[in-house]
């Protein structure tokens, strides 16, 4: 990939992203070719708070959350090089072709690829999918919109 960094960590991600626990979900960034392409992880671990109700039993990440965090590491890829990034957030405007193929339960480590399909000034669409090793467990076409955050020092949206 064309960019160099080598500490793509959280504390690196949360300088990009609004997103606090518990709804931050990317631990960490592997790859990035700038406004194109972006590779990052998550490891859902049992302590996820919402593993204790969905489902009691058979724990399974909800497919929202998932949505959210391929959503997270679109917005990283195209905040991450905005100078205007701290008054900026990205909106849904639509997700389309969601399809959940397999589940994804604690310990496993999901990889995250998301590639911009198209990007104007206001507007974007993204190609999103989850991976757990080779196998693909989740995908969606993500429509976001750019929109000015408001309040003192970015504050809430």
């Amino acid at each position: 990939m064309s960019s160099s960094r080598v500490e793509w960590d959280v504390r690196w991600i949360q300088k990009i992203l609004p997103h606090r626990y518990p709804m931050l979900l990317v631990d960490r960034v592997l790859s990035i070719d700038p406004k194109r392409r972006i590779v990052a992880i998550k490891n859902f671990t049992v302590n996820e708070e919402f593993f204790q109700g969905h489902f009691p039993g058979y724990p399974i990440v909800p497919g929202v959350l998932l949505v959210e965090a391929m959503a997270q590491v679109g917005g990283i890829l195209l905040l991450q090089d905005d100078p205007e990034r701290d008054h900026k957030l990205l909106f849904f405007m639509a997700i389309e072709r969601a399809r959940f193929r397999r589940p994804i339960v604690p310990g496993d480590q999901v990889r995250f690829e998301v590639e911009v399909l198209r990007l104007k000034a206001a507007h974007c669409k993204l190609e999103a999918k989850a991976f757990v090793g080779e196998a693909l467990h989740a995908e969606a076409q993500l429509l976001s919109t750019f929109v000015p955050r408001e309040g003192p020092a970015g504050g809430d949206a």
